[in-house]
């Protein structure tokens, strides 16, 4: 099986999954890159997705394990969701970008 329709959902200030989504075509594949200012609501999102015929979620480092586990639970498992993941040598550059409150 080839992968034909993948999507990705990431997290920027301000953005809004209504109006920040992109959608690129080629052949066969279909790739819809999706922005929202949080994780908050994006189990729906992942659902629609899922519900749309997508075969594969990634999700940006900005998800984390936990909304990792929220999104494969809302979609029942029915396709794989992967995550951005940073090594040992990008945490100090990340925490530079993303301070804590």
């Amino acid at each position: 099986m080839t992968l034909n329709k993948f999507g990705f959902l990431f997290t920027g200030a301000d953005l809004d999954p209504q109006i920040d989504k992109a959608i690129i075509r080629r052949g066969d594949f279909t790739a819809i890159i999706i922005g929202m200012s949080s994780p908050e609501g994006s189990e729906s999102i992942a659902k629609e997705l899922v519900d749309d015929g997508i075969e594969l979620i990634e999700l940006c480092g900005g998800f984390g394990p936990e909304w990792t586990a929220k999104i494969i639970q809302a979609i029942d498992g029915r396709i794989p969701v992967g995550s951005v993941a940073y090594g040992p040598e990008s945490i100090a550059g990340i925490a530079r970008l993303f301070p804590e409150d």
